[in-house]
Parts: C-alpha cells; structure tokens; sequence
C-alpha cells in the first residue's frame, strides 16, 4: 500500500500509475471499523485502484469538542488498510487541504441539507460538501463510495456531484451493524459495553417501524418516542420519517418514493445516528 501525506505527491502518483485504470475513492475520519473497510471491499470489487483518505474534517464538526475527542487510531488504521489490500492510502495534515482559511464553502445543496442533521448541527453538511469537493478535486475518482448509515450525507454528497457537474459515479453500501443491530460507527469506540448493549433499542426501534408500516407515521413516533421516555440511559433526540432523494419529511405514507425512517440519539454524551430505508 502506498501512504501519501502531502496531496501534490498524490496526484503526480495517481497520473503517471492509473492511466486507462478506475479509481475508487472512500473517504474516511479515521479509526476504522468493518464498515470502513466493506466500502473498501466493495471499491476492490468494482475498480482497478482503490484510494482512501483518512482526514478528521474540522469545518463539519459544529462542537469543537467534539472534533477534539473524535477517537484516532492511525496505526491500527493503516494495519486493516494493508490486511484488505487497499492500494493507497493519503493521511493530509489540515494545511495540505485547507491552505489558508480552514473554512467551509457555501454550496446550494437545497432543502436535502436543511432537515434532520442540517438542522440539529448546523453548518455540518458545507464543511462536508467542502471537504469532499477538495478530495474528489485529489483524487479524480470514477467511484466514490459511501455508507448507507451516513444516509443524508450520501444523499448530500450525491447532490453535490451534480451541481458541480463531476462525472463522478457515488454508490452507497449497506450498513455494517454489531451483533445487536448497533450500527458500527467509529463514536462506538467511546462507548463502554454496557452501553454498547442499551444501545440495542436503536435498531430495535428501526426494525418496529419497518416492520409494522401498517400502522400511521404519528403513531409510530409516538410508540418510539415512549420506548425511549421508558429507557433512562439512551435519550432520544429525532426520530424522522424522510422522502429518500429529497430528506422531506413525511407525515402519512402515500404515493411510490422511497422512504427512510432516520434517527438520533445520545448516549453517555456520544451522539449516534442510525436509519433503515422501507
């Protein structure tokens, strides 16, 4: 695997090695999990060269404590990396992708970046549309790959190839969970087992949902919203029936798009995300 720190020595690699050859790109935070490395598989699966990026993001973090205690491993990261045969790995230092102002572009991504996680954290979804338009600028991928439990944020990156006209493919992979149904995020990582296991009502709550869509959307939030009023240590921030492409929110099933149902939680003060599509 080659390892590039600086994206000048990246991008002179990539045009003279990869010439009439794909690329596949996943971005990544760091401190890898099965998750991360499905999108890797799944990228091994589909192009000639596959190209991670492990870079902590400071402009799509709303609370500087929490970009502080994002959990980091690089060690460990650039063990799974070689043992799933990824082909090259960039690790860029905040002055090698924000070089003067670490700041966010403003990008028209429209209603898909207002609701749910564009509103509990604002300004999040720009500091992602800012750092994925840089590294896709990088890396120039034919594919990029995202996970499904990061669902609004598949759907933003989606938008934001459109708008700025990339002739970049995007494909999002399925959700990796644990044994019980928690979905892999690398925030598990500061969770005790303890936690790990009252964590378990998330996906519990998803699966109820999915499964009893016989009943209406406002009796669903409220049969959730009371599982949790019951559950002392997990608190409930939104539970939220979506339109898949567009992130509106629904309030009555009815006519032939896709939905989701999304949701928010904190534990022990580690905010996790979660959704199953219907």
């Amino acid at each position: 695997m080659q390892i590039f720190k600086e994206k000048k020595h990246l991008i002179k690699y990539l045009k003279t090695t990869t010439k009439d050859k794909s690329i596949g790109f996943v971005a990544t935070m760091g401190s890898l999990h099965s998750g991360h490395l499905s999108l890797i598989s799944t990228s091994k699966s589909m192009c000639c060269i596959t190209v991670c990026s492990i870079f902590v993001n400071p402009t799509q973090f709303n609370n500087s404590n929490d970009y502080k205690n994002y959990p980091k491993d690089f060690n460990n990261d650039i063990l799974l990396l070689k043992n799933v045969d990824c082909d090259i790995l960039y690790i860029p230092q905040v002055k090698d992708i924000y070089e003067e102002k670490i700041e966010s572009k403003k990008y028209n991504l429209g209603k898909i970046a207002k609701n749910l996680e564009g509103k509990y954290r604002p300004g999040h979804f720009d500091g992602v549309a800012t750092v994925v338009d840089k590294l896709f600028d990088i890396v120039n991928p034919n594919i990029a790959f995202f996970g499904e439990k990061d669902l609004q944020q598949l759907q933003v990156v989606k938008k934001l190839v459109s708008i700025t006209n990339r002739k970049i493919d995007i494909v999002g992979v399925k959700t990796v969970r644990e044994s019980n149904g928690l979905a892999k995020s690398s925030r598990n990582k500061l969770l005790s087992k303890d936690h790990i296991k009252e964590a378990s009502i998330i996906f519990k709550c998803l699966e109820y949902c999915k499964f009893n869509m016989h009943l209406n959307i406002k009796k669903l939030k409220m049969y959730i919203e009371d599982q949790f009023l019951q559950n002392q240590k997990v608190q409930l921030e939104y539970i939220e029936f979506v339109e898949l492409n567009t992130f509106d929110k629904i309030k009555e099933w009815g006519g032939d798009k896709t939905n989701a149902v999304c949701i928010a939680v904190y534990i022990n003060n580690v905010r996790l995300i979660d959704n199953i599509i219907l």
